[in-house]
């Protein structure tokens, strides 16, 4: 039998209508008489937001381990763009968050998939994220007219973005070699003719060989294709200490994305982020004043994941047939952005600027 309490629409003890998260309170908020009520949760107290074995996910055949993100979700296609989200009446469709297509699929009950472990709820309520963004705008001049529909009410809308978070043991066998350098003394004529020394630095190289291990703990890895890796990166840190054990209450009044990265896709990502360290390792193991790297061979073991939902305030819209989206982080207020320039904007002014110049040049002769 289904579990009673996430098959519930999120109804307000007061007057039966329905209540949505409300991230000022970090409660269920009546968005009708203001009542508020916790958010109900079957997580222990401290147990934190567990993660599972990857290997056995991996291996799984079937669709038997996966779920929809709850009972009551509906989900929609964005033709557009191709992203599917996920929301809970009486929230709607609407226009899609991330190209601002208007959506023309008609919603359905949500496709199972690994059911997220995590939420970190969203904090910045949608007021103070219009702010920050009416703040960007701000320093943005030439920015077109129609970016500033951003500002407005329905410019912006709440989204949570799927992650997965790797947890993994590494032991990585390397070959190199260490470079020492060592000074000689060189003597060359200058330029009035007299003999001068100089000290020339050069290198001795070695063979070098070993092994490091490191733990990597919550290597973040974005599940999107959405919204650009380079522009979620901008928007960190998350404190993800805050993270919550997911329940479908928090989707109440947002969306959340469905993962467009699979598991075993995002580890491979994640083994280039681990790279980077372990070559830093690598080189200071190899130690010496220089080092070159000819080959690592790393075994991961122990490695574990989380699938987390960051949240975000999300807008996009169109300027000459290309997308442009700003993210807000809904934990920090951060936002990052693009934008075009205004063509009409610029001549505008290099007019303004001509015309001020030619009044100038006519008082002076005057």
């Amino acid at each position: 039998m289904p579990d009673e309490k996430k098959m519930e629409r999120f109804l307000c003890p007061s007057c039966s209508a329905d209540m949505e998260f409300d991230p000022e309170s970090g409660e269920m908020k009546c968005r009708y008489c203001g009542s508020k009520q916790a958010v109900v949760t079957d997580a222990q107290p401290g147990a934190g937001v567990q993660p599972h074995a990857f290997a056995e996910m991996v291996n799984r055949v079937g669709t038997a381990h996966l779920q929809p993100v709850s009972d009551q979700a509906l989900e929609v296609h964005c033709t557009g763009c191709g992203a599917v989200v996920a929301f809970h009446p009486p929230e709607v469709a609407g226009t899609c968050s991330f190209c601002g297509a208007a959506i023309v699929a008609e919603p359905k009950a949500a496709d199972p998939l690994i059911a997220p472990d995590g939420v970190l709820p969203v904090k910045v309520p949608k007021p103070l994220a219009q702010k920050e963004v009416q703040q960007w705008l701000a320093s943005r001049w030439f920015a077109p007219n129609a970016l500033k529909k951003l500002a407005h009410q329905e410019g912006i809308s709440g989204v949570y973005l799927p992650f997965w978070s790797y947890d993994s043991d590494t032991s990585s066998s390397y070959s190199g070699e260490r470079g020492e350098h060592y000074y000689e003394t060189e003597w060359y004529t200058d330029s009035d003719g007299k003999q001068q020394s100089r000290e020339v630095q050069h290198t001795r190289w070695y063979p070098a060989s070993g092994q490091v291990a490191r733990h990597f703990d919550d290597v973040l890895i974005t599940a999107t294709r959405s919204v650009s890796e380079a522009r979620l990166n901008k928007l960190q840190p998350w404190d993800l200490s805050a993270l919550c054990t997911y329940e479908p209450a928090y989707l109440a009044g947002f969306k959340a994305q469905r993962y467009q990265v699979e598991l075993s896709a995002g580890f491979e990502t994640a083994k280039k982020v681990m790279a980077v360290t372990i070559d830093n390792d690598v080189r200071r193991d190899i130690g010496g004043d220089e080092q070159r790297i000819l080959g690592v061979d790393t075994d991961y073991s122990g490695v574990m994941f989380r699938h987390l939902l960051l949240p975000v305030w999300i807008g996009a819209y169109r300027f000459q047939s290309k997308v442009y989206q700003v993210v807000v982080n809904a934990r920090t207020g951060e936002v990052q952005g693009e934008r075009p320039y205004s063509t009409w904007k610029i001549l505008f002014l290099v007019v303004f600027i001509l015309a001020v110049l030619l009044l100038i040049v006519v008082l002076n002769q005057k």
